[in-house]
């Protein structure tokens, strides 16, 4: 912990604020050990219980997480907002970054012009009376989603992905409940599902999405929501396969009370069928999200489901946001329906596509195993995150360690292919093979 920061209070409200303050301020930063219940109980003077009824709450609101003897330390992403100077430096000048898991702005679709075609017709203001999902984005919607299979008798927009499955899982689910996710799986979900209060359940992801074996024991350890990527899963880059998802289909039908969440973040970027499982419980949900394909600013999320699964995200966002802004709808619509736009998004996709597989090649070629079947990320199965991080920092490469991805999945660490060229790949793969396989050290003879 920080020698910074004491952690104070004599009661389990005053200890869970002293830790609160610390990650506000910076001087708890994320990852931080915080000190043992008995040892800290002792230094303020308080009984043990005390300490571990603080920490009970901290961790029910996702600010710290436990593991046994490995103690308790703050969460990668804990949800309160810091101060901007305890936000984590940029890497070192001259370091390329592939650590951050977001699509490379010069394959983005322009916005200026769709933004001034939109500014001439917009028409007159909109009235909070008259506001929702826009007819003709709905009907855009629906099209788009039933040209990939997916049954969309109802619909609703929310503001991007995770906002969706936050109201799915709000709107189906109390604290404590287990939720399966997958392991390794998204950094930003993992921390929602730790806000909320409720128990992950770790299912292992192969190339073909997350196992049959490790979904039925989740199912079997009680689990009242699954949440599975149908293609790009971030960190990995998986996309549920045909036979997978007939399989999980088949599983999935004989728990009809489960609430079934598919996030089809990458769309049109993946290059792959999508292969949905919508439907096959009586509570489900499919999103498909603005973001990868058209960028990170458009937070606009199509969300189709059941008719009671859809009634109660809308109904919730009603009483809370109201709607989507029409606004970003119809830039959306525009964006949906431009040739040129579909046109960029699709060399984006081929783009990214010729990047990963670059790479991937270029690792096997050195013996060196990684993951990355679809998406703009490639996942390296390592033997120890912090020393792999650390030799390609100092080759000049920045990557993320895959602690904050994983629950019980071994170490890895994510790197984005989207900044990459075709320059790039080969001394990447090399930096790569000397971190994992560093040379014997030289020995000297007289």
């Amino acid at each position: 912990m920080s020698a910074r920061y004491q952690i104070g209070g004599a009661t389990a409200a005053e200890i869970s604020a002293s830790v609160e303050a610390g990650i506000r301020s910076g001087t708890l930063p994320a990852e931080t050990a915080l000190p043992p219940v008995r040892a800290l109980a002792a230094d303020l003077a308080v009984s043990p219980a005390t300490v571990a009824r603080a920490y009970q709450e901290l961790r029910q609101r996702g600010l710290v997480a436990t593991a046994g003897r490995h103690g308790t330390w703050v969460r990668a992403r804990p949800p309160v907002a810091t101060r901007r100077a305890a936000l984590l430096p940029p890497p070192a000048p001259g370091t390329r970054d592939l650590s951050g898991g977001e699509p490379d702005p010069a394959l983005l679709p322009p916005l200026g012009p769709h933004l001034a075609a939109l500014a001439a017709t917009i028409g007159p203001p909109t009235g909070y009376a008259t506001v929702g999902v826009l007819p003709e984005v709905a009907g855009a919607a629906r099209r788009r989603l039933a040209a990939d299979g997916v049954p969309v008798d109802d619909l609703t927009l929310t503001g991007g992905a995770l906002d969706g499955i936050e109201r799915l899982l709000g709107a189906h689910l109390s604290p404590g409940d287990p939720v399966a996710v997958e392991d390794p799986g998204w950094a930003n979900l993992l921390d929602l599902v730790a806000s909320l209060g409720l128990r992950p359940i770790g299912v292992p992801v192969d190339d073909e999405g997350p196992a049959v074996a490790g979904v039925r024991a989740a199912l079997a350890a009680g689990a009242r929501a699954l949440i599975v990527t149908s293609r790009a899963q971030n960190p990995t880059g998986a996309a549920v396969t045909a036979d997978r998802a007939a399989a999980l289909r088949t599983l999935l039908a004989d728990r009809p009370d489960l609430l079934l969440v598919e996030d089809d973040h990458a769309a049109e970027l993946a290059r792959v069928p999508l292969h949905p499982l919508a439907g096959v419980t009586r509570s489900w949900a499919f999103l498909r999200s603005a973001s990868k394909p058209y960028g990170p600013d458009l937070r606009l999320a199509v969300l189709a489901g059941d008719e009671t699964t859809v009634a109660r995200v809308a109904g919730r966002a009603r009483v809370g946001a109201g709607w989507v802004s029409t606004v970003l709808q119809r830039l959306a619509l525009a964006l949906w329906q431009d040739p040129g736009t579909a046109a960029l998004v699709d060399r984006a996709g081929r783009t990214y596509q010729r990047r990963r597989t670059a790479l991937l090649a270029a690792l096997a070629d050195r013996g060196v195993a990684a993951h990355g079947r679809t998406g703009i990320n490639v996942w390296l199965p390592v033997p120890d995150e912090t020393s792999a991080v650390t030799a390609l920092r100092d080759a000049g490469w920045a990557v993320a360690p895959g602690a904050q991805f994983r629950i019980a999945a071994p170490p890895g660490v994510r790197l984005t292919v989207s900044a990459l060229t075709d320059a790039d790949i080969v001394p990447l793969a090399d930096a790569v093979a000397r971190a994992l396989h560093p040379p014997p050290p030289t020995t000297f003879t007289a």
